[in-house]
């Protein structure tokens, strides 16, 4: 891990010799871990915009599994598996800035050991001198103690050559804009002061690190949103909501994380979260813009199949509209089936609704109505010269009635001599 932090300690280092200005090295810094992640940047971009793409058709999963949540979470497996989504794709990737914070602030914190890469031995000697001539070297914070010695090496030089001849080169002056980025910023500072320009602007450094962190993921999620399309391919709002939804908790935690931790460090945490709320929007932009490139395509093929389907469906229903004006009292045609001639009679038949004793006028209004029904059916289908179809139009009593009585047969006569017998 030395050898890994120390690699952090010698670039941010060479940044602050090239540029002579310390929050300038770790705001050069932030670009060049962000270019340097950008390949697994564009991973996790890509992988959160499939997933938002995905919101319509998880909106209706959720509608057609009503409240079974295991079939729900299988279909939702399945899904993943076809459109080629990880669901946690987006998120692994996105721990690398954290990883580079976390390597970052163990640079900040130990600046004599990874930035000026002297040993535990040149430390001790370093702290020994300043001490003797009389500095202040005490921390509220034992973990920043380095922080503290290093601040006094640039004012000291000459005293410190025979410890280490080219400290001249190593010392780092950590003011920024006047401030002072090896200071611990304090919300006490509302009721302690100092109450100068510096001092409040030592103050509003964690605010502004918070605020720049919720605009970026404001920001983020409206992006995000907008690829989220129905199977028409037009945008849909309802499941953008549905998605940003989900991240509405952490749009507020990480803010207030991000405040809570730059009021605990140094300022120089604070300057480096900025840049990197900074850069993380306009990375996110220019990749949004690139894939949305891609999804534009795929959307216009969906709307130009939905205007396809949509014309055929005009068509057909133009054609069925054209039938019910030629055929406008619903007269079925012979060959129709019987199951389809009931279902024209039901939907014919009026919708009558009786409610307590009828009168003698609206009885002999009701009967009308069925013998007019009735007179409608007499005549629908059937075939009465065919013996053996049973349609509607079938007389059982075509070939008399099954009581009349048969005529009787002749006897058989007997052979004569002249006809032979068989």
């Amino acid at each position: 891990m030395y050898y890994i932090l120390r690699l952090f300690g010698i670039l941010l280092m060479w940044l602050y010799q090239v540029f002579g200005n310390y929050g300038v090295a770790l705001i050069l810094f932030s670009l060049l871990t962000k270019l340097i992640i950008l390949p697994f940047t564009a991973k996790s971009k890509k992988s959160m915009m499939k997933t938002s793409r995905l919101g319509p058709k998880l909106k209706e999963l959720e509608k057609q599994c009503g409240d079974d949540k295991l079939k729900y979470q299988q279909e939702m497996s399945n899904l993943y598996k076809k459109e080629g989504v990880s669901p946690t794709g987006g998120c692994l990737w996105s721990l690398l800035p954290l990883i580079l914070l976390m390597a970052l602030y163990y640079v900040i914190r130990q600046p004599m050991t990874y930035l000026m890469g002297l040993d535990a031995t040149q430390i001790e000697q370093i702290t020994n001198v300043l001490t003797a001539q009389g500095l202040d070297l005490s921390s509220t914070n034992a973990a920043y103690t380095q922080i503290v010695v290093a601040r006094h090496v640039i004012d000291n030089i000459p005293a410190l050559q025979s410890i280490v001849p080219n400290i001249a080169d190593l010392a780092i002056d950590f003011s920024f804009l006047g401030i002072d980025l090896g200071t611990i910023p304090s919300w006490r500072w509302i009721f302690q002061g100092p109450y100068t320009l510096l001092g409040f602007g030592l103050f509003l450094i964690p605010i502004l690190s918070a605020l720049s962190q919720f605009a970026s993921m404001i920001i983020s999620q409206k992006l995000n949103g907008s690829v989220a399309t129905d199977d028409k391919g037009e945008k849909d709002n309802a499941a953008a909501a549905a998605a940003n939804q989900s991240m509405k908790t952490m749009m507020y935690i990480m803010p207030i994380f991000s405040l809570f931790i730059c009021y605990s460090m140094p300022a120089s945490m604070s300057v480096y979260w900025i840049a990197q709320a900074i850069f993380n929007t306009g990375i996110d932009s220019i990749l949004t813009v690139r894939y949305r490139k891609v999804y534009d395509a795929e959307d216009e093929i969906k709307r130009q199949k939905a205007a396809e389907e949509a014309a055929i469906e005009a068509e057909k229903e133009a054609r069925r509209a054209e039938r019910r004006a030629a055929n406008p009292d619903g007269v079925a045609n012979p060959n129709t089936s019987r199951r389809k001639v009931k279902k024209q009679q039901k939907a014919q038949e009026p919708e009558i609704a009786v409610k307590g004793k009828l009168s003698e006028e609206e009885r002999e209004a009701l009967r009308r109505q069925r013998q007019e029904l009735q007179e409608k059916k007499s005549g629908l289908s059937g075939d009465p010269n065919r013996p053996y179809c049973r349609g509607r139009a079938y007389d059982p009593n075509r070939y008399g009635k099954k009581d009349q009585e048969a005529p009787a047969e002749e006897a058989p006569t007997e052979p004569t001599d002249e006809e032979p017998k068989t």
